[in-house]
């Protein structure tokens, strides 16, 4: 047999393999419930907002140390440290004035030529809770550390009983808004199909004090750190698709 009647017979060969296998294909296809895109399916979202007092409040007393050598800036820090947490730890009560230690560092400085000249170091006191006064009260009594930062935010559980009303309201105004969209469009209703929560906080800006204000504040005895708080924002936004039926 030539070479061009081996082509004749194979070419028809393949051209039925192949159609076989597309038949497979399309079966397979429509055992598994493939079906074409749905029609009358509307992406929605909607969101829901609510303000709330902040009721938290987180200060940070800190203080630097420098000196020759390492072991003589820590022996410093730890000193001042030791005698913040005794002033705070008198006045600790738990959800009312928690006290935690922060950020402690300790690094060299250097000349111009890469040697080291001293070393430097900061330690930091964090004094967080609800009960306001009692707080900056006993800020006002440290007198090795300085008022670093200062902030108001919610506590865990006002954050998630408002996250929970604010949640609640953005269903419901998702549930409106497909309702009205089904209407307007002259179906009898919806179904729903995908639905996606999402939520965001909006804290006030934490307050840092000015050097003048930390330095005056040395010279000040048992002196309490005015404060003021603000409210925080919650939003939750759902969004999703219905099907108009």
């Amino acid at each position: 047999m030539t070479l061009s009647a081996q082509r004749s017979v194979q070419l028809p060969r393949f051209r039925t393999l192949l159609f076989s296998s597309l038949i497979a294909i399309g079966s397979l296809a429509h055992a598994q419930g493939v079906q074409p895109p749905p029609l009358n399916v509307v992406n929605l979202s909607a969101s829901g907002f609510l303000e709330a007092p902040q009721d938290w409040l987180s200060m940070s007393l800190s203080t630097t140390r420098e000196g020759p050598d390492a072991v003589t800036v820590q022996n410093q820090l730890k000193a001042a440290l030791e005698s913040a947490l005794a002033v705070a730890r008198a006045s600790a009560q738990p959800q009312h004035l928690e006290v935690r230690t922060g950020q402690f560092s300790l690094y060299p400085r250097y000349t111009d030529k890469g040697k080291i000249s001293g070393w430097q170091g900061s330690t930091e006191l964090v004094l967080e809770g609800r009960d306001f006064a009692r707080i900056s009260t006993t800020a006002g009594k440290i007198q090795t550390l300085t008022m670093s930062n200062m902030g108001f935010s919610l506590s865990r559980e006002a954050r998630l009983k408002l996250e929970s009303d604010v949640q609640a309201m953005a269903i419901e105004r998702f549930k409106s808004k497909a309702g009205e969209v089904a209407k307007g469009f002259g179906f009898a209703g919806y179904s729903l199909r995908e639905v996606a929560v999402s939520s965001a906080d909006q804290e006030g800006r934490p307050f840092q004090p000015r050097a003048m204000a930390m330095e005056a504040k040395a010279a000040m005895s048992d002196a309490a750190v005015p404060v003021e708080p603000g409210k925080s924002t919650v939003n939750v936004t759902v969004s999703g698709s219905v099907q108009l039926r």
